[in-house]
């Protein structure tokens, strides 16, 4: 894994990077995914395993959680609310453990 920073990428490095998360879209300057399951407290427990990943990594993300649905939006705040390493790292994570 690259050494992570907290350094805003550039439009050429998001788009390098999004390539290798399927699935994933950058919506509003956000990475963004929304999950389905078969149930909502299916959901609330993916939603719950994305807060333990998150906390390890210490960089947390916006969950939204609907009916069947879980929608993950990523952002570093303490880069204006640009896109940084650590959001690709913790989508990576998200889809590598949970996906």
């Amino acid at each position: 894994m690259a050494e992570l920073s907290y350094d805003r990428l550039s439009d050429t490095e998001i788009a390098d990077r999004l390539v290798r998360l399927p699935g994933w879209t950058v919506e509003h300057g956000a990475l963004t995914r929304l999950y389905t399951f078969p149930t909502y407290a299916s959901g609330v427990v993916f939603a719950s395993a994305v807060g333990y990943l998150a906390d390890a990594l210490n960089h947390h993300p916006d969950l939204t959680i609907g009916y069947q649905k879980v929608r993950v939006t990523l952002t570093t705040h303490d880069a204006g609310g640009g896109l940084t390493a650590y959001d690709f790292e913790l989508a990576r994570r998200i889809d590598e453990r949970l996906g």
